[in-house]
């Protein structure tokens, strides 16, 4: 049952009690009224006990009117009044029962507004008249006649005041388990509240994050792009721009038709990636390759380009990679080997694979000019010229890249170079595999 269901039941059995008390005075006198009317002759009543027989009847309707508009206007719950009221009609039906038995219903009344009448003090003491009347008049009447009348009447009185006892009790526990349900009701509505307060500031909080996600989100997307561009159309613009510029310089045209290729195969590459970029696409090294040998193609074909020798090197046990990762390390791969080629001028470049566990890593080793790691400032934008230290004018693009893109897959980028000793990039990521 709901908690409004609940509260509404509870309503409905107040309000039938609530009519109970109103209006069980009036029917029981009536009930009363009509059985005396109908045994008058029976149980031999004078004229003078039917003259006061009237007398109290209208006394008591009135008592009762009066007591309901008093009580309507106020909505009092037991006071020194509401007691008055409860005595007067014990000791009114105490006389009519004296006059004739059937009087009795109207006593009996009291054992169903008592609590609600009577102040603690006074309540054993109103429930106990009423018990009184009622075994009076079911031993025969009052005044009970003879020892056989008394002895009825003290069993009959014991039995009530037993049952007053036995309901008193009952009707303590039913008030406590009300009041327990009462405070129960009360509490759930409170914590009803402060969950509801609860909701609507994680509604709050939701709309905020999904703000805050969808900035974010377009600002890694923002860098993202940035990281790609670099690592795609500036990589192969510098490359199409190298090979055209020894094109320019040859002498022999099958050496210039060789470099005019190279360039031409380098614009459609880049154009490629740069579409694959926009569609966030994984790179076409690795369409149709694994990370191994689309790393051994990658150091081939930039060694061929460069004129530097390249070696490319596997150790431990090659597995299937997620397509995060291995794009990472090979944007990251190409990203070293176009500094290497734009900044080192070295000789001879060494790039190692290595599964170490549940990690994998990417070494890049060169015997170029070196630089100071520490001397770069970090930058945001792509460099105006070559700087021959390794670096840009302005600070390492291509270093923050790379390692922005290990950091992204919870991964890491150290680096050691020293001026005129070389550099080495490590790349370390945890080993995460591929999707099944």
């Amino acid at each position: 049952m709901t908690h409004t269901g609940a509260m509404a039941d509870v309503a409905g059995v107040e309000q039938r009690w609530a009519a109970v008390r109103r209006w069980g005075p009036y029917a029981m006198l009536g009930v009363g009224t009509v059985l005396t009317t109908a045994t008058m002759d029976i149980i031999g009543m004078s004229t003078a006990e039917r003259y006061a027989t009237v007398v109290l009847v209208t006394a008591v309707l009135l008592w009762q009117l009066w007591w309901d508009r008093w009580f309507t206007r106020t909505r009092a719950g037991r006071t020194p009044v509401s007691a008055c009221y409860y005595l007067v009609r014990a000791a009114a039906a105490f006389v009519l029962s004296w006059l004739n038995p059937f009087f009795a219903f109207l006593a009996a009344v009291g054992y169903f507004d008592a609590d609600r009448l009577l102040p603690p003090r006074l309540l054993k003491t109103g429930l106990l008249v009423t018990a009184v009347t009622v075994a009076g008049s079911q031993s025969g009447g009052f005044p009970p006649r003879g020892p056989l009348g008394w002895g009825v009447f003290g069993a009959l009185l014991c039995v009530h005041l037993g049952m007053i006892a036995v309901f008193g009790h009952l009707t303590a526990r039913e008030d406590e388990r009300t009041r327990t349900q009462a405070a129960t009701i009360a509490e759930l509505e409170r914590t009803n509240t402060a969950l509801q307060q609860a909701l609507d500031e994680n509604a709050a909080l939701h709309t905020q994050l999904l703000v805050q996600a969808r900035e974010a989100g377009v600002a890694d997307e923002r860098r993202r792009l940035a990281a790609e561009i670099h690592d795609t159309l500036a990589q192969g613009l510098t490359g199409i721009i190298a090979q055209l510029q020894v094109a320019a310089s040859a002498q022999d045209p099958a050496l210039s038709r060789t470099h005019m290729d190279r360039a031409l195969t380098l614009a459609r590459d880049s154009l490629g990636e740069a579409r694959r970029s926009v569609h966030n696409l994984s790179p076409v090294a690795l369409a149709d390759d694994k990370l191994p040998e689309a790393l051994r193609k990658t150091v081939t074909e930039w060694g061929e380009r460069t004129d530097v020798r390249a070696r490319f090197t596997v150790t431990g046990t090659a597995e299937p990679l997620h397509d995060e990762v291995a794009a990472t390390l090979l944007r990251i791969v190409q990203e070293a080997l176009s500094n290497a080629a734009r900044h080192a001028a070295a000789t001879r470049v060494g790039v190692t694979l290595s599964y170490m566990g549940d990690e994998v890593s990417v070494d890049i080793r060169d015997d170029g000019r070196g630089f100071d790691p520490l001397a770069v400032p970090a930058r945001t934008l792509p460099p105006a010229r070559p700087r021959p230290s390794g670096g840009t004018p302005t600070g390492g693009f291509g270093l923050d890249g790379m390692r922005a893109r290990a950091e992204r897959i919870a991964g890491s980028l150290a680096i050691e170079s020293e001026p005129g000793a070389g550099t080495a990039v490590s790349a370390r990521v945890p080993l995460v595999r591929h999707d099944r």
